[in-house]
């Protein structure tokens, strides 16, 4: 029998050998592909109880609840249960500590070295010798793109998602998608402290709206600048704290504040504590208004084109609910991508199963088969808009930047991230090269997971 430690353990590593078997970055060329096409649409944005082994490490004993009891959100018993500010790794529960421990000691978490950030504390620096945008490290601040992540979405699809609720244009952005005629789903990139601070607002979000629930960590630090404990912290709180206030529930999706992750941090998120990071393939900028960096006219126009343009591939524009200048904008432009024949998503909706090598999820099978299940229903067929290149005007300058130079970052942009051209292509590997390293690399692993399980 195998102990349920093992249940832990095993998935999320041998997750991980696939996706370290196939790290490449957006500098190949592809002459030609097929977009991400309308799928069956799921339903969920958490894991059930019983599909995904994290939920042991945040039902613990010492709660002593059965995963159906709850402090009431916003009571000072609910408060008191989460970190004021910054989380102390130290203070971390001995489950997440444990987790982590095992998977550093299997050798499941890339050794990359952490970043310093300059002093406006965006711009992440890696130690001479170390290149950001190669395959070992793949930040994506550096324009390089793991298979893994998500930054494209369905075809014929918009993706309606906004980082770091619950926040000042927040109240706007919900009694807005309330009264909406035709129903908006949602994907919310929280921020753990902001629904301990605005626990009225989370829970609307969650109970009125029905929005998708994801994280954006405790306190929207940039990542690659911090410990794996620190990582682990910033992430795992989040999870808690939605834990704790949406029933038991527990997020499949995160995003890194200003898009800052690397290999490191990726292997903490899915390796750990089973999340697949999704990005965006547009980047409103609007975040950055407040700071004259952009203006509403600049990100109205933007808008503009992106509604009006190809719907190959889908649309996962970044927006923020920080301001009521960004929900504003927002507002506006939804009369023109309703016009230009858009169908509304979540990110959840658009994300089942396999990653495809565009950086689009689609439950649809080697063979062209979907997958049916817990999904939901099938959609129909996206419109065909002309299907375009995926590298070519997809940009958040409308325009294809072409390759990105090695080791060369674009600025920061607080909230969100550099602003990415969209371009999707992969280094090109031939199959026989990538088939023997998966295999060389999933034995590898297959035998961590076991010497870990024995560890724990």
């Amino acid at each position: 029998m195998v102990h349920h430690t093992a249940l832990l353990t095993l998935p999320v590593f041998l997750s991980l050998s696939t996706a370290t078997a196939r790290i490449h970055h957006s500098r190949g060329e592809h002459a030609s592909h097929d977009h991400a096409v309308s799928r069956s649409l799921p339903k969920r944005w958490f894991h059930t109880e019983d599909s995904h082994p994290v939920h042991k490490l945040f039902n613990r004993q010492e709660d002593k609840t059965d995963g159906q009891t709850y402090a009431a959100v916003g009571s000072p018993e609910w408060t008191a249960l989460f970190p004021p500010e910054i989380p102390d790794a130290s203070q971390m529960p001995q489950e997440w500590k444990d987790a982590l421990k095992a998977a550093e000691d299997a050798g499941l978490i890339p050794d990359i070295p952490v970043t310093t950030l300059d002093a406006n504390g965006g711009q992440p620096t890696y130690p001479a010798g170390i290149d950001p945008a190669g395959d070992e490290v793949c930040n994506w601040g550096y324009e390089c793109k793991h298979p893994d992540d998500i930054w494209n979405g369905l075809d014929g699809y918009f993706a309606v998602n906004f980082d770091d609720g619950p926040h000042e244009g927040s109240a706007k952005l919900y009694d807005f998608l309330a009264a909406h005629e035709t129903p908006i789903p949602t994907t919310h990139f929280v921020v753990g402290r902001h629904i301990r601070n605005l626990p009225d607002l989370y829970t609307r979000a969650v109970e009125e709206l029905n929005a998708d629930i994801a994280v954006h960590t405790y306190t929207h630090r940039q990542l690659t600048a911090l410990s794996n404990e620190d990582v682990m912290a910033e992430l795992a709180w989040t999870m808690e704290i939605i834990h704790k206030s949406t029933g038991g529930r527990l997020p499949k999706f995160w995003r890194p504040p200003t898009g800052d992750a690397d290999n490191r941090i990726r292997a903490i998120a899915k390796g750990v504590l089973g999340m697949d990071m999704v990005m965006w393939n547009q980047d409103t900028r609007d975040w950055s208004i407040a700071l004259g960096q952009t203006t509403e006219s600049a990100v109205a126009a933007e808008l503009k084109t992106w509604a009006e343009g190809p719907k190959s591939p889908g649309l996962i524009v970044l927006e923020h609910e920080s301001s009521n200048t960004s929900v504003q904008l927002f507002q506006d432009a939804v009369p023109l991508i309703e016009a230009a024949g858009w169908k509304w998503a979540s990110v959840a909706q658009i994300t089942e199963g396999r990653v495809d090598e565009f950086g689009a999820y689609s439950n649809v099978d080697g063979e062209g088969n979907v997958a049916v299940g817990v999904v939901g229903e099938p959609v129909e067929e996206a419109a065909d808009s002309g299907n375009t290149d995926a590298g070519t005007g997809t940009g958040a300058t409308g325009g294809d930047k072409g390759p990105s130079t090695p080791g060369t970052a674009k600025p920061p942009t607080g909230s969100g991230s550099p602003a990415n051209s969209g371009n999707n292509d992969l280094a090109d590997n031939s199959e026989a090269e990538g088939a023997a390293f998966s295999v060389a690399v999933s034995v590898r692993y297959l035998i961590a997971a076991f010497a870990a399980v024995l560890v724990l």
